[in-house]
């Protein structure tokens, strides 16, 4: 592995992290002087307890979406999601083309997961940047 490439994956891994304190945190605090559990909007834009936006998106592979622990395609596949499932998404980021398109998604649903966005049609808005 390339220097290069070990500090993409560094970086992503760093701002994936970061990602996941910042969603955390401000829900921890509000769940422990409310009681309140929060929601999340779906329009992108950060909610009234000022937590960050979920985008949603639909996998379109017929045979179902590899989602792997960094946004390249030689990365280890974590588990899969089935053709149509509708997935939420936390942001996207640049990593290996697939298919013509460069972008990956972080999927947000317990597993912190990449998928190729080649892969994933949005619902609604297009994802924040990581």
């Amino acid at each position: 592995m390339s220097a290069r490439t070990r500090t993409a994956r560094l970086g992503i891994a760093v701002a994936a992290v970061a990602a996941l304190v910042a969603t955390a945190s401000p829900a921890l605090a509000a769940n422990s002087t409310t009681g309140a559990t929060g929601t999340t909007g779906t329009t992108g834009a950060t909610d009234a307890n000022n937590h960050p936006p979920v985008y949603w998106g639909r996998v379109t592979a017929k045979s179902g979406l590899l989602l792997r622990d960094a946004p390249t395609r030689g990365s280890r596949v974590i588990r899969t999601e089935p053709y149509n499932a509708k997935v939420p998404i936390f942001c996207k980021t640049g990593g290996d083309d697939v298919g013509g398109n460069h972008l990956w998604y972080l999927l947000t649903d317990g597993t912190w997961a990449w998928g190729s966005a080649k892969y994933i049609a949005n619902i609604g808005a297009a994802p924040r940047w990581c």
